[in-house]
């Protein structure tokens, strides 16, 4: 007999992969045409790790930082993220985001956030406290430690 815990895995790797497909495609139809989901993924990281690394946004994304930093140049050339040399040593250089990358990221995140709660509302209010209650248990187990601290 397998243990619950295989069977909770089991379902959270079936499970999850088809929700984060749902926020990706709601995600990619409010960030606008001239960004990648790359590019927006990076944003996003940036706007909840400031002052994050190259190396920071590199590893998140599963890319190389030679990749990153191209990626990066658009996203600076778009005026979406500012570099900055760091205030404890000048060869690290930090990353954070425009007021205009802000606003693309978190309209986005609305809208997407905003769809999500429609398709959510099929759902009784007990069934929604059962999410809830598994987001809050699920939540501290799969937080990485800070990144980008200087």
């Amino acid at each position: 007999m397998s243990h619950p815990a295989d069977h909770c895995a089991r379902e959270l790797m079936e499970t999850v992969p088809q929700i984060m497909q749902a926020i990706r495609v709601e995600m990619r139809i409010g960030h606008g045409a001239n960004i990648s989901i790359p590019q927006f993924r990076a944003l996003r990281f940036i706007q909840r790790h400031p002052n994050s690394a190259l190396t920071d946004v590199a590893d998140y994304l599963g890319l190389t930082s030679p990749s990153v930093s191209k990626l990066v140049d658009g996203l600076v050339k778009q005026e979406l993220v500012n570099r900055r040399e760091s205030s404890t040593d000048r060869r690290r250089i930090t990353l954070e985001l425009t007021t205009t990358g802000q606003t693309i990221v978190n309209m986005s995140r609305t809208s997407a956030q905003a769809n999500l709660a429609q398709t959510l509302a099929s759902l009784s209010k007990s069934e929604l406290e059962v999410v809830m209650l598994a987001m809050h248990l699920l939540d501290p187990l799969f937080v990485k430690p800070s990144v980008g601290k200087e």
